[in-house]
């Protein structure tokens, strides 16, 4: 399944979570290494799901940028 992702840049690093599984998140000091973590935390969390004899959420977030 593709979900959607979102990254968010500080600092001294970049942040990633995924809003339709919740407590998927992940941490990189570059927006490559994000991306990195982030699709390996996803694979993680969906293999817990399946364990847990859970079904993983269907994607439902949209994403869309907006000129202001």
């Amino acid at each position: 399944m593709r979900y959607a992702v979102v990254f968010e840049k500080s600092e001294s690093s970049f942040g990633a979570y995924v809003p339709d599984l919740p407590g998927c998140a992940a941490t990189g000091t570059s927006l490559a290494e994000a991306k990195t973590l982030i699709s390996e935390a996803m694979k993680q969390h969906l293999a817990d799901l399946k364990s847990d004899g859970k079904h993983p959420p269907e994607p439902a977030s949209v994403c869309a940028y907006i000129d202001a």
